[in-house]
């Protein structure tokens, strides 16, 4: 018997998305390879079986992702049908549009946001389906489902609309653009539970796995030629795992033997952290999330 609370957001979520194709002219799914957007690719699928998902899917690939994200993100969307557009960091730094960040804690976390608005004027997309949740962060507890960005893609809270009883509008003046949260009700409890009953396959980094590590500040950091290796840098191994994915540079690892959904499902509800608290680039300010966004960050 499927778990009611789980149909019901289902069915919010299909009817986010049948209204983004039915009111927008061409909108792209933001897809990360992560476990958000999988769920939202799955969903995109059932919303629109047996047709060909109509819209396309687009990954800002920032070249410090993890290497089985990638490797997981190629093979999902061919066995989906999906059709995928990348666009590239490292083509806006030696573009000179964005400059490389140095030092301990350089990330090329928020760079990708000029990327985005590049692939967004370059495609003349006018809504971009996004995988995040209201409980992830404060800033994203506000956020609507149609979140209305300027010309300069900046989020401005005078610009959000009131969504009384799911009433979505999708108006938009012209140079505007509209990032859509088909699982912005969703928890984390949620996104697992329907994982699971689902049966979706995840990227290999979500389950415990052993990994050589860097402790930095007291957080676990995948060792990687992308990491600015410092004296006080702590290298050793430990078996973890990934609740959140991001660049290698700025998503620190869980201690945990979780190995199956079951097991994580179970160590989630236990822990007293969100996993944004894995997310080290969020940390640099109390409203680093809300800056990035006002600056186009999705």
């Amino acid at each position: 018997m499927r778990n009611k609370h789980l149909y019901d957001l289902e069915n919010e979520s299909i009817y986010i998305l049948r209204e983004v194709a039915a009111q927008f002219k061409n909108p792209a799914l933001l897809f990360s390879g992560g476990k958000d957007s999988i769920v939202m690719a799955h969903l995109a699928k059932k919303a629109f079986y047996p047709t060909k998902i109509p819209f396309p899917f687009l990954h800002i690939d920032t070249g410090h992702n993890f290497p089985e994200t990638i490797e997981f993100r190629d093979y999902y969307l061919n066995k989906l049908g999906a059709d995928l557009i990348v666009r590239y960091v490292q083509d806006a730094i030696d573009n000179n549009k964005v400059q490389e960040e140095t030092g301990k804690y350089a990330s090329r976390n928020a760079l990708q946001t000029v990327s985005l608005l590049d692939a967004i004027e370059e495609f003349a997309f006018d809504a971009c389906l996004g995988g995040a949740r209201r409980d992830e962060e404060k800033s994203r507890a506000k956020e609507r489902i149609f979140s209305v960005r300027d010309d300069f893609g900046q989020w401005d809270y005078k610009k959000q609309r009131p969504e009384p009883f799911m009433q979505l509008n999708g108006k938009i003046q012209f140079g505007e653009n509209v990032r859509a949260f088909p699982i912005s009700n969703w928890t984390e409890e949620d996104i697992w539970s329907y994982i699971l009953q689902e049966n979706l396959e995840l990227p290999s980094i979500y389950f415990s796995h052993t990994r050589k590590l860097v402790e930095r500040d007291g957080a676990y950091l995948a060792y990687s030629d992308h990491l600015n290796i410092v004296e006080s840098d702590k290298i050793l191994e430990k078996v973890i795992r990934f609740r959140t994915v991001g660049d290698m540079t700025c998503t620190a690892a869980f201690v945990s033997e979780a190995d199956t959904v079951e097991k994580i499902l179970h160590e989630n509800v236990a822990s007293k952290h969100s996993e944004r608290g894995a997310r080290i680039d969020d940390k640099r300010s109390e409203s680093a999330l809300e800056e990035r966004k006002k600056g186009g960050y999705f």
